[in-house]
C-alpha cells in the first residue's frame, strides 16, 4: 500500500472523509453490505481513494487504497471487483471528484420499467434536468451477466450512459451518483433514494408533477449550497461508530 508521508493535512482529511462517507451511506439506507463510495485524490489527478473489498460500514482509514484510472494498484489486498465504475467515470469526466455506486432499495424498482426517475422534490433538483438514463449491460456484453461492472469496458459503457449527468441507473443492479466534491455526491446519492421513494408513492396516487430542468437547476443551485449542513448532520448521527472502530485512524 502506498505510505502517505509528506502527503499533509489536507490528504489526511480526505481519507476522514471517505471514511465518514461510507458510514453515512449505511446510516442513511443508501449502502449496505454492498456498493461503495469513492473520492478523487485531487483535482486533476488521475487516481482515486476507494476501499479494499469490505462492506462501507465496517471500512476504516487503513481499509483505503489508491487506484490508478485501469483500476490498477501497488496494493494486493482484496479489491471491489466493480471499482471500474470509478475508474471509468473518472476517466470521462474530469469534472467529477466523487462516486457513489448502490443497490438502494427504491431506486432499483425504476431500473425495471418504463416509468423513468424524475424529480419530484426540490431536494432532488439535480435530477430535473433529463428523465435518468438507464445502463443496459446486454447492450455491452450479452444476456447472461452478473449484472456487475467487471471490466474498464463495462465501465466505459456505463459512464457514455451516465453522459454529462449526475445519476444513472444500472438495469436490475442500482445507481451511480457523481458530484463535483465527496459531500455533494453523498446528498446526491442519499437524496436519489428519498426522491425515488416520493415518486413512487406519489404514482400510487396519481400523475406526479415533475420539476422542470428550469426549477430543477434553480433549486440545485440553492440547496447545493446547503450540502455541508446535511453533512453535518450525518456525521454527528456517525459519530459514535467511527468513534468505537477507530474509523479515523491506521
Amino acid at each position: 500500500m502506498k505510505t502517505d508521508t509528506g502527503r499533509g493535512p489536507s490528504w489526511s482529511d480526505l481519507r476522514d472523509d471517505l471514511v465518514v462517507a461510507n458510514r453515512i451511506l449505511v446510516d442513511q439506507h443508501v449502502l449496505d453490505a454492498f456498493g461503495h463510495v469513492s473520492v478523487r485524490t485531487a483535482p486533476g489527478e488521475d487516481a482515486f481513494l476507494l476501499s479494499r473489498n469490505l462492506a462501507p460500514g465496517l471500512v476504516t482509514a487503513a481499509d483505503l487504497v489508491e487506484y490508478d484510472l485501469d483500476g490498477d494498484s501497488e496494493d494486493d489486498r482484496a479489491p471491489y471487483l466493480e471499482r471500474f465504475i470509478h475508474a471509468e467515470i473518472y476517466r470521462r469526466r474530469p469534472d467529477v471528484m466523487a462516486v457513489v455506486h448502490s443497490h438502494s432499495a427504491t431506486v432499483v424498482p425504476f431500473s425495471v420499467v418504463q416509468t423513468p426517475l424524475r424529480a419530484v422534490l426540490h431536494m432532488a433538483g439535480f435530477l430535473a434536468e433529463r428523465p435518468t438514463p438507464v445502463f443496459e449491460i446486454r447492450d455491452s456484453a450479452g444476456g447472461a451477466t452478473d449484472l456487475l461492472v467487471t471490466s474498464s469496458k463495462l465501465g466505459q459503457a456505463l459512464a457514455e450512459t451516465l453522459g454529462d449527468g449526475t445519476v444513472a441507473l444500472m438495469r436490475g443492479h442500482g445507481s451511480v451518483a457523481v458530484a463535483g466534491s465527496l459531500r455533494a455526491a453523498v446528498y446526491r446519492a442519499v437524496y436519489t433514494e428519498v426522491n425515488a421513494r416520493a415518486q413512487a408513492e406519489a404514482l400510487a396516487l396519481g400523475t406526479p408533477i415533475y420539476l422542470t430542468p428550469e426549477e430543477g437547476a434553480t433549486a440545485d443551485r440553492t440547496i447545493g449550497g446547503q450540502v455541508e449542513r446535511a453533512w453535518g448532520i450525518w456525521c454527528d448521527r456517525v459519530r459514535a461508530t467511527l468513534a468505537g472502530s477507530g474509523g479515523h485512524g491506521e
